[in-house]
């Protein structure tokens, strides 16, 4: 019976989700002493510097802080479309 309203009724878990991510993210910029203009400026340095290497897609990239117990570690997920060739190099 609870499977059948779940199936008629499903449950939106998605706002949920999405300020909880917002809260984790404030939480870890808090502990790291970064503002959120510094994590993008830094994604569009990350995104120009590896741009020179490889065809990047970075609409689908993200990069995000977080937190151990005593630690923050950069961690970024950038979808590689292929890599450049350059004359003259490697």
């Amino acid at each position: 019976m609870l499977d059948l309203l779940n199936k008629v009724f499903p449950k939106d878990n998605r706002s949920k989700d999405i300020a909880k991510e917002r809260l984790r993210l404030v939480l870890v910029h808090d502990r790291a002493s970064v503002a959120p203009q510094f994590l993008e400026h830094l994604k569009g340095d990350l995104i120009e510097v590896i741009s020179r290497y490889m065809e990047i897609d970075d609409k689908g990239t993200e990069i995000n802080l977080t937190s151990g117990e005593e630690s923050v570690a950069l961690v970024a997920s950038i979808p590689i479309k292929r890599m450049k060739r350059h004359a003259g190099t490697w």
